[in-house]
């Protein structure tokens, strides 16, 4: 019996800064889906994942009494949305086009305009592995050009994509263009097909032998594996840490210029908190630390706000409140209760 094992494989930085010797480390862990949830912190791989997925790995079957074999698979890539950008060679969410998994977006001006609005809320065509490669490609092509640096930046700022895996090698190509293009007195401007020849055989120092293709993002070539799809928006960051967390200081804002905060605590002290799949809300805590509240805090006054502030707050807070507690409820899923509606 062959049993396909799917993993979810998880990297971080684990600093952002770069100023100290050690950053950036990468730290990468993988879990083994197939096991209960309260059971994913006791397991650790040992054995070499590639290896695994290549060849199989032999186990014994304690409960059919029979040898198997155990392919594992990437389920899908786990992180942060910078992580998640960088996985993708794409430029991160303060780009034009912003989003890792569609080509939706445009320039500053066409997204303020009413069209552009609208079209942030529109799926546009998805991006694909191959076709980020093609790009990065081209970019690689655009740096042994006149002028490289600009367009360079264009090239980003109307697709989206940049590779950190190369970016070296481009940043190094294109500087060194830079210097050969400038004009100095007295002395005679090289031709550009002789500053094109440097530049080429500086691309292949930079690359050591190895072709360009080999260079790149390796996740935009793994067989089976779509980058763009398989990492998941990180839902703490983009949701908690970040619509909650901002529609929470716009109420406490309002709460308090209205003299309304101790209302709001003493109701938050005596609301009902059985029916809560999160830790218990400190009533206390929350309003004195009210600046400096983490995703847990979130999570669970997400779904408790709509009935401490329905009569304290304009109609529109409300609402908005109750579509972030459907969200919130949707979106966090720790347990399954009919796995055979999840089967294939």
């Amino acid at each position: 019996m062959v049993y396909a094992v799917p993993l979810i494989i998880f990297m971080d930085d684990v600093s952002g800064n770069i100023s100290k010797q050690w950053n950036k480390h990468h730290a990468i862990y993988m879990l083994n889906v197939n096991l209960p949830h309260e059971m994913l912190e006791k397991d650790a791989m040992q054995d070499s994942i590639r290896k695994a997925a290549k060849s199989g790995t032999f186990a014994w079957d304690c409960k059919d009494n029979e040898e198997v074999m155990l392919v594992p698979y990437g389920l899908f890539l786990g992180g942060d949305n910078p992580m998640h950008a960088e996985e993708c060679s794409h430029a991160g969410l303060h780009c034009n086009y912003f989003c890792r998994t569609c080509e939706v977006g445009g320039t500053k001006e066409y997204k303020e305009s009413d069209e552009g609005y609208s079209s942030i809320f529109v799926p546009g065509q998805l991006r694909t592995p191959a076709g980020t490669a093609a790009e990065i490609r081209a970019q690689f092509i655009t740096a042994l050009q006149s002028g490289a640096s600009e367009k360079m930046k264009k090239s980003v700022a109307s697709t989206g994509v940049k590779d950190t895996t190369t970016a070296y090698i481009l940043d190094a190509v294109v500087e060194m263009g830079k210097k050969l293009h400038k004009r100095v007195a007295g002395i005679q401007p090289k031709h550009d097909s002789e500053v094109r020849a440097i530049l080429n055989k500086e691309l292949e120092d930079l690359l050591q032998g190895s072709a360009l293709d080999d260079a790149i993002n390796p996740l935009l070539g793994v067989k089976g594996f779509n980058v763009h799809q398989d990492t998941p928006t990180e839902i703490l960051h983009t949701v908690l840490l970040g619509v909650v967390k901002y529609f929470w200081g716009q109420t406490i804002y309002l709460l308090e210029k209205a003299k309304l905060m101790d209302l709001f605590q003493t109701r938050l002290d005596s609301i009902a908190k059985d029916g809560l799949d999160s830790p218990r809300l400190n009533a206390d805590y929350i309003c004195h630390y009210k600046g400096s509240l983490i995703g847990k805090h979130f999570k669970s006054l997400a779904q408790v706000m709509p009935f401490l502030i329905q009569d304290l707050l304009p109609r529109t807070v409300l609402d908005g409140w109750t579509i972030i507690g459907e969200l919130v409820v949707h979106i966090w899923h720790t347990t399954i209760d009919d796995t055979e509606i999840y089967l294939v």
